[in-house]
């Protein structure tokens, strides 16, 4: 499609009602399924590691807990120059590249799951990878915040957000059924042998049935390879002051996409190095996790300004969102929401498995959680409920805020995580301290349904409240920085219930979460929902 090179201005109602609009939903409706394809690649470890385990791969579960965080931190910190691309390089341009980049990861996973021997090693670096899939979410909402006027951003970043994210429920229903059939022939590889009970959204599968689980990677070539070419002739880049003004060739913007990604991949491969156990294969200094995502952070920050020409003027333009307070009390914000619901969506379905898989029985006077559990639930059956409700409920959330005002929906919103967090941390402690944990399954996992719908239409209320709050110009670079800070959640909360988990006190991770949720109640209402507030914003 052309560039519009001038008159865009959607707050014109006469020009939205003759021309803006019928622009505004193509873009959206091309950037919806590619953000799609983007959160299931991003987040598919979550169904990918139970399946190792059910097939026997040489892991213990504590590894595989690492794949998910790897895949979330870098996803996280890819969002940081991701929030930057449209200005510098327009979104038709960055929605067709960053979309096609997904293509390494998805066929890589496909190629590495056919061998059982794979090492660990290479099963990190595709988690690597598929951060591109997470980072992909700054560019996409910052892309939209620019072709819909202020009236009608929380309904159409929460269409784009909320759709966006089943890319986790699709991906949770369609991996576990594409899994079980050789649907792509001999190009597709052999199956293995379940040594343990599966299952998908229709039901249990025994062990002793084939399945073919490098058919989670290779699927998403079917979605991704159309989207490219979708985004690249469907796609506009709006080429005025306030958005894009200054892009070059289509080849300068993939480089200078390049080239800012690897910035983020290079500080990630660090972050996680200081991080990692040696036996993953990470330095084993044992540093605190905050105190290196503050370092990957400010790394990330600081080597993206030193990059030279129009990218460092371009940058240190938008690096305005820093001085401005908003941005930080946002962050923690949808932190709590967003965080929240990458963070459980990627570690659910393990969690389900090591939690209810296993009877926890008393040995000798010592707690194991090593017997496998025939009554436990299959948790490819169950797990894709919980991200299902969240995001079919953010637009939601977006449309109630545009009616009643943000900070009042994110208000009660954290008052529900809170109660729901501290109520699952009781049926998670009573479950890992059980022979027969299966007991406790539903209180729990209703519990964990209510917790994603809040964070569900807390994601859209917190996007009511940036528009609000926010000039145009600064408002899609603030969504994108908002959204990096808060993806650390599919990083930090897998590898803190693993850690938990390993620890035998799954409960208390749940807790310090209910914490932070309180905090975040105490923020948002000091900020946005006080009458003598600076942005008053019931």
């Amino acid at each position: 499609m052309a560039d519009i090179k001038s008159n865009w201005n959607p707050e014109d109602s006469g020009f939205w009602e003759k021309e803006g609009k019928k622009i505004a939903n193509r873009n959206l409706w091309i950037s919806i399924p590619s953000l799609w394809c983007g959160f299931a690649v991003w987040l598919y470890w979550g169904v990918i590691t139970v399946q190792m385990l059910n097939l026997g791969f040489p892991f213990k579960a504590p590894d595989l807990f690492t794949l998910m965080a790897i895949a979330g931190l870098t996803g996280a910190t890819l969002r940081i120059p991701s929030s930057f691309f449209i200005r510098l390089c327009g979104g038709r341009n960055t929605i067709f590249f960053t979309t096609s980049l997904l293509i390494i990861p998805a066929l890589g996973t496909g190629i590495a799951l056919q061998d059982m021997d794979t090492p660990l090693w290479v099963f990190q670096l595709l988690a690597l990878l598929s951060g591109f899939g997470g980072g992909n979410f700054a560019s996409s909402m910052s892309n939209i915040s620019f072709f819909f006027p202020k009236k009608q951003q929380g309904l159409a970043l929460g269409l784009n957000a909320g759709l966006g994210n089943f890319g986790v429920t699709s991906m949770q229903i369609l991996v576990p059924l594409f899994m079980t059939a050789g649907v792509f022939g001999a190009m597709g590889g052999d199956p293995m042998t379940l040594q343990s009970p599966s299952g998908t959204l229709i039901g249990k599968i025994p062990a002793g049935a084939d399945t073919w689980i490098q058919n989670a990677g290779y699927l998403w070539l079917l979605f991704l390879v159309p989207l490219a070419f979708l985004g690249w002739f469907g796609m506009n880049n709006i080429r005025t002051p306030e958005v894009s003004p200054d892009i070059g060739s289509p080849v300068q913007s993939f480089s200078i996409i390049t080239m800012m990604l690897l910035i983020g991949l290079a500080t990630s491969v660090a972050g996680l190095w200081l991080i990692l156990p040696e036996a993953a294969n990470g330095s084993g200094f044992g540093l605190p996790k905050e105190l290196v995502l503050v370092l990957v952070i400010a790394a990330t920050v600081f080597l993206l300004k030193a990059l030279p020409g129009q990218i460092r003027t371009n940058l240190t333009r938008q690096y305005q969102i820093f001085g401005n307070r908003h941005t930080w009390v946002m962050s923690v914000i949808y932190t709590m929401t967003f965080g929240s619901f990458i963070g459980f969506a990627a570690a659910f379905p393990l969690a389900i498995k090591v939690i209810f898989g296993f009877s926890h029985v008393e040995v000798d006077g010592v707690m194991t959680h090593t017997t496998a559990n025939p009554n436990g639930p299959a948790a490819l059956m169950y797990a894709w409920m919980a991200p299902f409700i969240g995001a079919l409920i953010r637009p939601v959330g977006g449309w109630i805020s545009d009616k009643l005002g943000g900070a009042m929906v994110t208000q009660v919103c954290s008052l529900v995580m809170t109660v729901c967090a501290l109520a699952v941390a009781y049926y998670m402690k009573a479950a890992y301290n059980s022979a027969t944990p299966e007991e406790f399954f539903v209180p729990f996992f209703v519990l964990f349904l209510l917790l994603f719908a809040a964070t569900g239409i807390g994601n859209g209320s917190t996007f009511r409240t940036v528009a609000m709050v926010f000039p145009k110009e600064q408002a899609g670079p603030v969504l994108g920085w908002t959204s990096a800070v808060a993806a650390y959640g599919a990083f930090y909360i897998p590898l803190v219930l693993g850690e938990q988990i390993n620890a035998a006190t799954p409960e208390v991770a749940l807790i310090g979460f209910a914490i932070f949720y309180a905090v975040c109640m105490v923020v948002n209402w000091f900020f946005y929902l006080r009458k003598s507030g600076e942005f008053y914003n019931p």
